[in-house]
């Protein structure tokens, strides 16, 4: 018998009790069982959940408990992806080693997890920092080198001159260190890749394989890989024997080519800057400009007047050569034909500098106003002002100005990628050793397998200027492998990617120790559901599909792709308040310490901050943020109202694609809805025990038959109703639906009488409450795990709700007797009938007409003629 008042504190310490005493999520390999492998991108260990990680996991959990009631053998693992910058930071600040920070983060977000009620497989827990896990990473990527898909090269990074590093795009503002506040040099240092490109067309083919991922993921991969055709060819520079290698998809522009501009890094800018010091000024300001690609679409296009012409490979006729801002040497060749007519960067250059812009493709039905842009469709056009190669279409132009220059500008028709080989290496300090040692005389080495793992110390200084790792022979000091003398062991740490890139693998053999995985994966992989933010949609995800590719390819896994089916959930929004002072700077306010003001009318008249009473500024909806003051304490949430409130108002509050707006009123509505379910089981737990008790503790009834009570088959209809509904929306991911036929439910069971009084004696009318109330519990033990827990027992069922089969639809409980019926009158809706089913024509104008509303509207005109929807509606038409 449970209490009469819900207690959620109570009642989910006694569940997770239970469950942790009984291994109830522990999961073992079953081949006589479909197995359910279901993840959610593991978190950064920051120290405290945020309402986003809630809204991840919930909907993980939801489908893992969901899928497991459906007879799956489930695995749901949960891991801590815990090397990386923000513990480098948080060691600066707080003068505590990153593994301690990182750690003790871990420690305190595992008991939040725990809280929550996750149904996790806590044995196969990875940390992403420890030995036994980069070890294997290490070795993989030794056998990477030795196989020639890893490799160490010069590469441009953006370089802090303050702190020594190198800096993410996003660590750099307006030019600057985003915490030294130093300008950022563009400088060529040797870094370690991983040849990703070696995989490019697969990856890209088997995008169209993946018919569980949203299209726009795959739309994103796609143009992330952007595999394009097009004609490399030399232009030639007056007065240099060294020809200008350019690359284009577009050759059918060349005669538009008005022209060229190479990359401040291109060493024909770096001849002619030898002897021009504005030259050499204007390439080291390049050297410190943002290379992201939303800045070189928003910065000003600048270039610089070289002393050379180019000479049009066609016309032979002489080009302006620029160094330009918004060339950049990684992509391509570093030098770029400008055909400002038909590209919008090179039509910003041109207005700049005065240069001509030429039209040489024009729609096949009219003509394109250049002086509003670059003219760029492919699709329907026709080429102009192209002497030989006038009036013809696209695909023409393209063949036959490819021909051209394959025959006289020494050209080849070529397939190149957008995607660029993966950088794997940071000059940080908090990551994975690369496994590689230096060496004079031998080079750059793998270590050997008996030598690892190479062991990151933890117990460090840590200033924030370059990596610590430089600065300790006991690290970096070794012998070579080869030929034994002295050597320098690698002091660049992997980007973080790397450990995200296979954890889904070791999930399957976290406990294995003698390799990186085992033969369990193949048993598990590919991962059934995957479920994570859209902004993971192509870095993190590509190269996981990237390394799922390559561990194949060691033999190490079966499959070809890690994750079958993605779910990206929507971000969660709350309001933004701030106060702004003169000098221009910014303070965010929560909005639980906001008292939003009201007029009479109940309008909104203002805001004002509750510890001084003074007026603050509402900036709209956002999305929850730390720098935004705007997030809601998860764990605040959990103490006033327990766990399966916030599971139950996050799965409720919007569809899990869509974003979710907080909502201070339906967390509230969430925890209602548990108190008036806890207490209608209570209410009823009596009638329930009587009836158990009569049928040898099960309960069961025999429905065969339609029931001559027409209220207890409304009930019945009413119940599997709602339970053929949620079957649909529980396949489709739709959990707020779910919660709303829930909901539906609850009120129609709350409406039906039920003898109390020992010797009342209608079995079947306590027995048709004690069904509906078992769906409606089992349905939603996923969602609200604790409560249902409670009550599933206290309706005296004998296993745990964990374990029973998910409910099935009584097809029988759905035929009715009697159907409800639209009447309208001349096409409007004037009333409703409920009459039997199969009702004749004559049988249906009578009851419509016995209708006070109906005939109202009738009065003495005539009917002209009965319309009859069967089950549906009926329509007199009079006059």
């Amino acid at each position: 018998m449970i209490e009469q008042h819900y207690r959620p504190e109570i009642v989910e310490a006694d569940v997770q009790h239970y469950w942790d005493a009984g291994e109830c999520f522990r999961v073992t390999e079953d081949p006589s069982r479909e197995k359910y492998y279901c993840l959610s991108m593991f978190p950064y260990p920051s120290g405290r959940l945020h309402m986003g990680h809630v809204r991840n996991y919930t909907i993980g959990d939801v489908i893992s408990r969901y899928q497991r009631m459906r007879g799956k053998n489930v695995l749901q693992p949960m891991g801590w992806d815990a090397f990386g910058l923000p513990a480098e930071n948080a060691a600066i600040q707080s003068q505590v080693p990153p593994a301690r920070w990182t750690y003790d983060n871990i420690a305190h977000m595992k008991v939040q997890l725990r809280r929550l009620g996750f149904a996790y497989d806590w044995g196969r827990e990875v940390t992403t920092c420890r030995p036994e896990y980069y070890r294997w990473e290490q070795w993989f990527f030794t056998r990477l080198l030795k196989k020639g898909l890893a490799y160490k090269k010069m590469a441009t990074v953006n370089w802090d001159p303050v702190d020594q590093t190198v800096l993410a795009n996003e660590q750099v503002i307006d030019g600057r260190g985003w915490r030294s506040g130093a300008p950022v040099e563009r400088r060529d240092i040797p870094q370690w890749f991983i040849r990703i490109t070696a995989y490019a067309d697969e990856l890209l083919a088997e995008l169209d394989n993946l018919s569980g991922w949203p299209e726009a993921v795959r739309t994103m991969q796609r143009n992330w890989i952007g595999r394009s055709a097009g004609v490399e060819f030399d232009f030639g520079v007056e007065g240099d024997n060294a020809p200008l290698r350019v690359y284009t998809t577009r050759p059918d522009t060349v005669m538009g080519v008005t022209y060229m501009a190479v990359a401040a890094e291109h060493p024909l800018a770096a001849k002619y800057a030898e002897g021009d010091p504005p030259l050499a000024a204007f390439i080291d300001e390049c050297r410190r400009t943002d290379v992201t690609e939303a800045a070189l679409e928003k910065m000003e296009k600048k270039g610089h007047r070289l002393p050379v012409h180019a000479l049009h490979p066609v016309t032979g006729e002489q080009l302006p050569l620029f160094v330009a801002n918004f060339v950049l040497m990684a992509y391509g060749t570093g030098a770029v034909m400008a055909v400002p007519g038909h590209d919008q960067r090179d039509w910003e250059f041109a207005r700049a500098h005065g240069i001509e812009i030429r039209q040489v493709v024009r729609p096949v039905d009219g003509d394109a106003d250049l002086e509003a842009g670059a003219y760029i469709a492919k699709e329907a056009t026709v080429s102009c002002n192209s002497g030989q190669f006038d009036g013809l279409d696209f695909q023409a132009c393209f063949d036959a100005t490819a021909e051209y220059l394959t025959q006289h500008a020494n050209g080849e028709r070529t397939t190149r990628y957008r995607l660029r080989d993966w950088g794997v290496g940071r000059q940080r300090y908090w990551g994975c050793p690369i496994p590689v040692i230096n060496c004079d005389q031998c080079g750059a080495l793998p270590v050997p397998d008996e030598q690892l793992p190479v062991l990151l110390p933890e117990n460090v200084e840590f200033q924030g200027v370059g990596s610590p790792l430089a600065n300790m022979p006991e690290f970096y000091a070794t012998a070579c492998p080869q030929c034994g003398g002295a050597a320098r062991r690698e002091t660049d740490t992997f980007d973080t990617f790397v450990e995200s890139s296979w954890y889904f693998a070791r999930y399957a053999c976290a406990d294995h120790d003698g390799g990186m995985v085992d033969r369990r994966a193949d048993y598990w992989l590919p991962v059934d559901q995957y479920v994570g933010g859209i902004e993971h949609a192509v870095l993190h995800l590509l190269y996981a599909r990237f390394f799922q590719k390559l561990m194949r390819d060691e033999g190490l896994v079966d499959v070809d792709e890690p994750f079958t089916n993605l779910l990206t959930q929507g971000m969660v929004l709350n309001e933004i308040f701030y106060r702004k002072t003169e000098e221009g700077r910014i303070t965010y306010f929560n909005p639980a310490d906001v008292d939003v003001q009201t007029d009479q009318r109940g309008a909104r008249a203002g805001a004002a901050l509750r510890t001084d009473g003074q007026p603050v500024i509402s900036a709209g909806i956002g999305t929850m943020s730390k720098s935004k003051n705007n997030g809601v304490d998860p764990q605040a949430l959990i103490d006033r109202f327990g766990a399966d409130t916030v599971r139950l108002f996050v799965m409720f509050a919007a569809p899990p694609e869509h974003t979710l707006e907080w909502n201070d009123d339906a967390v509230l509505g969430a925890n209602r809805f548990l108190r008036r379910l806890w207490a209608l089981v209570h209410s009823h737990q009596a009638a329930i025990a009587r009836l158990n008790a009569g049928r040898c503790g099960n309960g069961g009834f025999d429905w065969a038959g339609s029931h001559p009570d027409p209220q207890v088959r409304a009930l019945r209809a009413a119940a599997h109703a709602a339970l053929e509904r949620i079957n649909r929306d529980y396949q489709r991911y739709q959990f707020n639906t779910v919660v709303a036929a829930c909901m539906e439910l609850l009120n129609a069971i709350d409406r039906f009488d039920v003898p109390q009084a020992a010797g009342d004696g209608d079995e079947a009318r306590v027995a048709v409450v004690l069904e509906a109330l078992a769906i409606l519990v089992a349905v939603l033990a996923p969602i609200v795990p604790h409560v249902a827990h409670v009550l599933w027992r206290a309706l005296g069922q004998v296993d745990d709700v964990i374990d029973a089969r998910w409910p099935e639809v009584d097809a029988g409980a759905l035929e009715r007797d009697t159907v409800e019926m639209v009447v309208q009158v001349n096409g409007k809706l004037r009333g409703h009938i409920e009459i039997e089913s199969g009702a004749d024509e004559e049988r249906i104008r009578a009851a419509a007409l016995s209708e006070e509303k109906v005939r109202r509207h009738v009065g003495d005109s005539s009917i002209r003629r009965v319309i009859v929807v069967p089950g549906k509606l009926v329509n007199l038409v009079v006059g």
